[in-house]
């Protein structure tokens, strides 16, 4: 028996359009890969990598899914299906819109797979599959399998070995669906099962997915003092407030971290009140990011566009606090309605969602009726903060300053410019397709 695990891009050519800073080993997979019982191979194909072939041959073919991925996902089941191929749909998009998402498929598995994905497997060998799986449970993240890592494709990714230690968030911020998925309580691995995944992994520098790893300090605290003796280098995610407290700080540079990726989301006291995210503290943003950068820890800033309080002019006093504040790198999205989240229901109940196609759901495109500016304006706005940030002036500027404890070292500086310069080579395409996007758009109001 063999099985096909798929992460799809955005369309078949997508491996060719990403940049090396900006491809990531498919965790989920290898972690559904980790779930298959021995005497059954498995393969991951990573589209953002290698092109799929269709007649390579698989007795069930199971594929994660994103919203922004789905109509391609759908497109991958409906050819592999029409050569007579059993398909399993599954991930974030497939577990909140299930009765779109099995028009596609002959099986979901909703929510996380541990549990649920080795009893489709059961039945699949049996020949009486169900239509959904799902577990009646969270399940324990306390002694799981060490994910399939060994069935990436060799030397194709930038960060080679990633892991996550939590689940789950207490926070409900409207646009995600984090909470909505895993729960919203946070589920912890055992520190020693991440330590001796880490050490095994015999690398010295990994990635944590999770998507706040500073999320319950007592537990990070614990997990960062046992990974500093492995000497290991690794960025993640976390809340702009792990910087408050000095004790996490210490600890987060003892434990090897050089790098973070921090949702500010907003410098509007307003539109923080929409994302209900009351715990982030604006009039402290600066601050937070001196002491990480006093602490050699490199800040990746992420701020959406589009909430209901803001008008033309938070693009640019957006921008101008990133520059104040010395930001190394940043991300700028537009505020997108996924599917399950409380922005989707919100501005569904307002009739204000003007575009369906989940394709388009990808943080760069606006697909709803902004409340103080115009669709077009929103868009333009954010290809300006974009292109401002990302120009070679302010980059070279950030590459030359001096006021960092760490840019005497080569290896950070390197990767300062790797994904500097790597977002700033997404930018000709992504324009390219926002302005098809915004002429389409044109003329579908003038239709």
């Amino acid at each position: 028996m063999k099985i096909l695990l798929i992460a799809p891009g955005q369309d078949e050519n997508y491996a060719g359009r990403l940049g090396f800073a900006f491809k990531f080993p498919p965790l989920a997979l290898a972690t559904v890969a980790s779930l298959v019982k021995p005497g059954i191979e498995v393969r991951i194909l990573d589209e953002h990598v290698e092109a799929i072939n269709y007649d390579e041959g698989a007795d069930l073919v199971g594929i994660s899914a994103m919203t922004a991925v789905a109509p391609r996902a759908y497109r991958i089941a409906d050819k592999f299906r029409a050569r007579g191929t059993k398909v399993v749909l599954g991930g974030v998009h497939p577990s909140v819109v299930p009765e779109e998402a099995i028009q596609h498929a002959d099986a979901l598995v909703m929510g996380e797979a541990e549990g649920s994905f080795p009893g489709l497997i059961e039945d699949f060998e049996k020949g009486r599959m169900e239509k959904f799986y799902s577990n009646k449970e969270v399940p324990s993240l306390s002694g799981l399998p060490e994910p399939r890592r060994d069935l990436y494709k060799k030397k194709a990714y930038f960060v080679k070995n990633s892991f996550q230690t939590t689940r789950g968030c207490p926070y409900d911020c409207s646009f995600c669906s984090v909470s909505g998925v895993f729960g919203r309580q946070y589920r912890s691995k055992p520190v020693e099962d991440v330590i001796r995944s880490v050490g095994s992994s015999k690398s010295g520098f990994v990635g944590f997915i999770d998507d706040n790893i500073a999320g319950n300090k007592r537990y990070s605290k614990d997990l960062f003092r046992a990974l500093a003796p492995l000497k290991v280098r690794w960025a993640g995610q976390s809340s702009v407030n792990a910087a408050e407290d000095e004790e996490l700080l210490v600890l987060l540079k003892k434990s090897g971290c050089v790098g973070l990726f921090m949702g500010f989301e907003t410098i509007s006291q307003g539109s923080m009140g929409e994302i209900g995210k009351h715990q982030n503290k604006i009039e402290e943003f600066k601050t937070n990011v001196k002491k990480m950068h006093d602490h050699g820890i490199v800040v990746l800033g992420a701020f959406v566009f589009g909430f209901d309080s803001d008008d033309k002019d938070v693009f640019k006093r957006t921008l101008d606090f990133v520059f104040d504040s010395k930001l190394d790198l940043a991300q700028f999205s537009i505020l997108t309605p996924l599917p399950g989240t409380a922005v989707f229901k919100k501005l569904s109940s307002e009739n204000r969602i003007i575009d369906t196609d989940w394709s388009k759901y990808d943080m760069t495109r606006t697909v709803f009726k902004p409340a103080l500016m115009t669709a077009d304006e929103l868009q333009k706005g954010s290809m300006w903060a974009w292109r401002e940030f990302y120009s070679a002036g302010p980059i070279l500027k950030r590459m030359t300053r001096m006021d960092f404890h760490f840019i005497s070292s080569i290896p950070y500086w390197i990767v300062l410019a790797i994904m500097n310069f790597g977002f700033k080579g997404t930018l000709a395409f992504n324009d390219a397709l926002n302005r098809k996007f915004i002429k389409e758009g044109n003329e579908r109001a003038i239709r």
